[in-house]
């Protein structure tokens, strides 16, 4: 069943691959904007920023690989793949999860200041530590600059989301647990 499964795979991407390599940013980004917009909601971080990011990194290219090794949509290095859970980084559905978890533990760490978030994302958490926030590198510098030209906002906020219900004595209740106001 594996093989058959494997085969059909392979037979789509031989089919599909004139269209997906003739395709342009535009029409992969349309292509990728649901996988981004569901990521993105799961993990409460603006799907604008995810597509910027994806832009910058790759252009929508699923088999980009840089010259330092990282891999995929969103540029995943295999070490920040592997710990994220990104078995096959050039399947991009689990490239642009690892990427999108990735980047929300960054906007934790950062406590949302896009500029870190991004230095971090480009150069790596040890850098910006290193140097007590943005790296003196030209790579850096010019990546924060081209994504804060399409992404303007100085703090990238984690969106929770809140739920409104009643409690058992009928009580207005806010809450960010959507299981706290599920009826019974």
């Amino acid at each position: 069943m594996k093989t058959i499964k494997r085969g059909f795979a392979a037979f789509l991407f031989l089919a599909l691959a004139p269209c997906i390599f003739s395709a342009t940013a535009a029409d992969l980004r349309k292509l990728y904007d649901p996988v981004i917009k569901k990521v993105a909601g799961k993990y409460r971080i603006d799907p604008a920023l995810v597509h910027v990011i994806i832009r910058a990194e790759s252009n929508y290219d699923s088999f980009a690989i840089s010259d330092k090794g990282a891999m995929g949509l969103m540029q995943l290095m295999p070490a920040t793949a592997k710990q994220y859970g990104v078995n096959n980084v050039f399947d991009s559905a689990q490239n642009i999860e690892g990427g999108v978890r990735y980047l929300g533990d960054l906007v934790k760490l950062y406590e949302g200041q896009t500029k870190l978030v991004l230095a971090a994302y480009n150069a790596g958490q040890e850098a910006v530590r290193k140097y007590k926030g943005i790296p003196p590198y030209p790579e850096t510098k010019a990546y924060i600059t081209g994504i804060m030209k399409n992404y303007k906002k100085p703090s990238i906020l984690a969106k929770n989301p809140v739920f409104m219900g009643r409690d058992a004595s009928g009580r207005m209740l806010l809450t960010n647990d959507p299981e706290a106001v599920r009826k019974k």
